[in-house]
């Protein structure tokens, strides 16, 4: 058994896959009785597990209004590793927090949500991430969506994941990997869990708290001095960055595009020709639009995301915030709506056929192709105009 008694609070560690951690909460729970059961979810991620069918059945765009882009990418770039891991023992990702809140209601305690939104925690994740983290991040989240990351022999099972030394192991390999990510994922969630907990007994009730055996050490730790657990809204604030250099070249893109363009117009009302200016624009918008659209094109999108991508490509280029990837694939989510049931599939992916005819990756992939073309011809655009310029 992976707990930990701390007075009127027993902390019980699972992993997220494991038969014997659904079990030892039914029994935990049922034992002790307690008038609070605290659980390691959100209320988005409750959601999906209570109503499964109801959350998968949900068009994606009605979810993307709903501002929870982050918490659909999270459980589409996460499912796969843990459903491998789980098909070893038959059980889901997230089993042993459904049985939490069966055994809490069984017993009348009251349900306490104590982690963080995802959403929060992958924006907190990204915005400090340093670059070197987000290329080694990328990439293995890549390969647990498409399924390169097969088991090896030698990874540890499930049970042995509860171990304390294996646990060190894993959490000292991610710090390695992504040290602010480990952070954010880790260390910050430690002490927003441990508020949770402790804001969860004002009178001094009895509390089980069920949370992944990682967090075990952070929140006992968190828990012995509650007076210097760090408050929740400090932890919920976004970080924001100096100017960073990629949008000091981004703008100095569009500087360039725009400047070309006011030369044009000025030497036109000077020599009385706007010919070289027209030209200048004609070559912009083909140069741009055809590049965009072939992008989409490659992900094999819908005709109409096909044009969309090439008009709006020469309009989002000379906008910093604003994407042509973000237009084509809004129009591919609405010709060709997937569910949030798709995203169940991602993780089943074997092949690249199945990844370009899944409705979420086809649509993602619009969205990611449609931005590379329009960037690409954003770049050759500016070198063709200003090449003119210069002679």
């Amino acid at each position: 058994m992976v707990q930990v008694t701390l007075d009127n609070v027993t902390l019980v560690g699972t992993a997220h896959v494991s038969r014997a951690s659904v079990n030892e909460v039914a029994e935990t729970i049922e034992r002790l009785r307690p008038d609070v059961v605290a659980i390691e979810l959100d209320e988005n991620r409750r959601k999906a597990l209570v109503d499964k069918q109801g959350f998968e059945n949900t068009p994606i765009t009605e979810l993307l209004k709903g501002g929870k882009a982050g918490f659909i990418l999270a459980q589409t770039l996460l499912a796969s590793h843990q459903r491998r891991m789980g098909s070893q023992e038959g059980v889901e990702p997230g089993a042993e927090m459904l049985q939490a809140i069966t055994s809490a209601e069984k017993v009348g305690a009251r349900i306490e949500l104590v982690d963080r939104d995802i959403g929060v925690t992958l924006r907190r994740a990204y915005a400090k991430m340093r670059f070197g983290e987000k290329l080694r991040l990328s990439w293995e989240l890549m390969k647990s969506v498409i399924g390169l990351d097969t088991l090896a022999e030698d990874e540890p099972s499930v049970d042995e994941m509860l171990e304390d030394d294996v646990l060190t192991a894993m959490m000292e390999e991610m710090a390695q990997m992504a040290p602010t990510v480990a952070d954010v994922l880790i260390h910050e969630r430690d002490a927003y869990l441990a508020r949770g907990i402790h804001e969860a007994r004002p009178q001094g009730e009895s509390v089980v708290a069920v949370l992944g055996a990682g967090h075990l050490k952070g929140v006992e730790k968190h828990l012995t001095t509650p007076e210097a657990i760090p408050a929740h809204a400090p932890l919920m604030l976004i970080p924001t960055k100096a100017f960073p250099l990629s949008k000091l070249i981004g703008w100095a893109l569009i500087g360039s595009i725009l400047g070309v363009f006011a030369w044009g117009i000025y030497q036109g009302f000077t020599s009385g020709n706007f010919q070289d200016f027209l030209d200048n624009v004609l070559a912009y918008v083909l140069i741009t639009g055809t590049l965009s659209a072939l992008g989409a094109l490659l992900a094999g999108a819908h005709i109409l995301s096909i044009g969309t991508a090439f008009v709006a490509a020469p309009f989002t280029i000379l906008h910093p915030t604003l994407a042509a990837g973000w237009f084509s694939g809004i129009v591919e989510a609405g010709k060709r709506t997937p569910t949030v049931g798709d995203f169940q599939q991602v993780s089943k992916i074997e092949t690249l056929k199945e990844f370009w005819h899944n409705g979420v990756t086809r649509v993602l992939l619009v969205a990611a192709l449609t931005n590379l073309g329009a960037m690409a011809g954003a770049y050759l655009a500016a070198a063709y105009l200003l090449g003119n310029v210069f002679g």
